[in-house]
C-alpha cells in the first residue's frame, strides 16, 4: 500500500481526549467524527481532504481506547506516521483499518503541508519537497493484512468467518 498526499503535522504526546473529545463518545456514531481535534485544531475537520496524511511526534494517541483511529480514518486521513504510536492506539488503528506507522524522526522532517510519500510494502516515508527518505518500523504482515482489508471486521467477512446480521438484534 502507498499513499502521497498533503500532511497535516501534530507534536508530541497527543491524547486520545485531544483525538475525540469526551463529550463526542457521547454522540451517535456518525456524528463523532465532526469533533475530531475540536480541542485544540477548532475547524480541522472541515480543513481536512479525503487522502491526507497525518504526521506526528513522540507517544500520539496516547490515553484511553477510545476510537480516535476510526474518526480519523472517517474524515479522510488515508494514513498516519508518528515518531512513535501509543501501543492501544496503534492496535485499534489496525482494528479500524487506518494504515499507521512508527517512524523516527519523521516529525522534524516534515512541515505542515509538505507532500509525503508512505510505502507500506517498505516501510519509508519520503518528503516530496526535500527527498529526505525515512526508515519506519516495521510490523507483522498479519497487522498489515488487517489494515489493507479495512480493518478487522471486513476481514473477518471477506473471509466468512461473520455470521450474517440478525434484522431483529441489528
Amino acid at each position: 500500500m502507498r499513499f502521497k498526499a498533503k500532511t497535516w503535522k501534530f507534536g508530541d504526546n497527543i491524547n486520545t481526549d485531544l483525538i475525540l473529545p469526551g463529550h463526542a463518545m457521547m454522540k451517535p456514531f456518525d456524528e463523532q467524527p465532526r469533533y475530531t481535534f475540536s480541542a485544540n485544531r477548532p475547524g480541522w475537520v472541515d480543513q481536512v481532504q479525503q487522502g491526507d496524511i497525518l504526521i506526528a511526534g513522540s507517544n500520539f494517541g496516547t490515553g484511553s481506547g477510545r476510537p480516535g483511529s476510526r474518526s480519523l480514518k472517517v474524515c479522510g486521513i488515508s494514513c498516519m506516521v508518528a515518531d512513535s504510536i501509543n501501543g492501544l492506539f496503534f492496535r485499534n488503528s489496525v482494528n479500524y483499518g487506518l494504515h499507521s506507522m512508527e517512524c523516527p524522526g519523521v516529525a522534524a522532517a516534515f512541515d505542515e503541508g509538505d507532500v509525503a510519500e508512505v510505502d507500506f510494502g517498505n516501510f519509508t516515508v519520503t518528503n516530496a519537497r526535500t527527498g529526505v527518505v525515512l526508515q519506519g518500523r516495521r510490523f507483522p504482515q498479519m497487522l498489515l493484512d488487517i489494515m489493507n482489508a479495512g480493518g478487522i471486521y471486513p476481514l473477518m467477512d471477506a473471509r466468512g468467518l461473520l455470521e450474517p446480521a440478525n434484522p431483529l438484534t441489528a
